[in-house]
Order: C-alpha cells, then sequence, then structure tokens
C-alpha cells in the first residue's frame, strides 16, 4: 500500500509540477509581451522626444534671426531717421557756399558766415554726414553724376576735373551724389 500511495503522491506531485510549469511558462510569456511593450513604448516616446526636440531647436533659430532682423532694422531707423532733413540742409550749405564765393567789401560779415558754415558742417558730420571727395578722382556712378565732359590737360581719360555740386553720405549711404565734370 505504501507504494501505491508513495505512487500517488508522486503522480500528483508531478501533475502539480506541471501546472506549475505551464504557469510558469504563461507568466514568463507575459512578462516577455509586457517587456516588449514597454520597449516599444521607450522607442515611440524616444521618437517624439526627438521630434520635439527639433522642433524647439528650429523654433529657438527662428526667433533668435527675428531678434537680429528686428536688431538690424532699428539700426537702421536711428541711422537714417536724418536723412530727410539732411538733404534740406544740404542746400543751405549750397547756399552758404555760393554766398561766401561772391567778391564782397564787408570781410566780417564773409568770416562770419564762414564760421558759421563751418559749425553746421561740424554739427551735421557729427550725425554721420561726410562730403565725397571728387575732384581728380576717378568716375565713379555709384558716388558721381556726370552733367558733361570735357578736354583737359591736367586729368587723364574718366577723372573728375571739376565739381559743379558737392555730393554728400550718410551713414556710408549717398545721400546725393556729387554733381561732375569728367576729362576725355
Amino acid at each position: 500500500m505504501k507504494n501505491s500511495k508513495v505512487a500517488a503522491e508522486e503522480k500528483d506531485f508531478k501533475e502539480k509540477e506541471d501546472e506549475l510549469g505551464q504557469e510558469d511558462i504563461g507568466a514568463d510569456t507575459e512578462t516577455l509581451q509586457d517587456e516588449l511593450d514597454v520597449a516599444e513604448e521607450t522607442e515611440e516616446q524616444k521618437a517624439g522626444d526627438e521630434e520635439l526636440n527639433t522642433k524647439y531647436l528650429r523654433l529657438a533659430a527662428d526667433f533668435q534671426n527675428f531678434r537680429r532682423r528686428v536688431e538690424k532694422e532699428k539700426n537702421d531707423i536711428y541711422a537714417f531717421a536724418n536723412e530727410r532733413i539732411m538733404v534740406e540742409l544740404l542746400n543751405v550749405i549750397d547756399n552758404f557756399d555760393r554766398a561766401l564765393a561772391v567778391d564782397t567789401v564787408d570781410t566780417g560779415m564773409k568770416e562770419g558766415m564762414a564760421m558759421i558754415l563751418k559749425q553746421l558742417i561740424n554739427v551735421l558730420e557729427k550725425s554721420g554726414l561726410e562730403e565725397i571727395q571728387a575732384e581728380g578722382k576717378d568716375f565713379d556712378p555709384n558716388y558721381h553724376h556726370a552733367v558733361q565732359t570735357e578736354n583737359s590737360e591736367t586729368y587723364s581719360t574718366g577723372q573728375i576735373s571739376k565739381v559743379l555740386q558737392k555730393g554728400y553720405m550718410l551713414n556710408k549711404k549717398v545721400i546725393r551724389p556729387t554733381m561732375v565734370i569728367v576729362a576725355e
């Protein structure tokens, strides 16, 4: 009897072992599936994170470009805000030059006008105005406006022989080209 009882217990033990083994395999399969799901979610999350990071970097670059553009526009506005009034004041300078070119008996008046003109030019130069030097230089259509040509023994062909009206630049931008006569 003992043998049959031991055999029955062994049989029960094996059955339980088989059941546990099947449960362990099922549990292992579920664990592996869970781990695969987590790995897939992690991959998807990494791809999403990478996409968000790329969007962030592009947005930051766009914003930096915007800031640079606004800063440049602001600097241009400050640099050229006075352009219109400067152009009007050039006519005043021209009138002073014409008045000083006239011979008069009253030298005190002429000296006073020369001092006022010098002071006006100094103030305008501090604001970025500069005269375009032309006489004896090669003609450059970016800075000079040729209205006539003439034969000249002093200057070679293409050089400026005479300035009819002074030209000016404001912060390196030509606001009025020099009106000149060019040697042939």
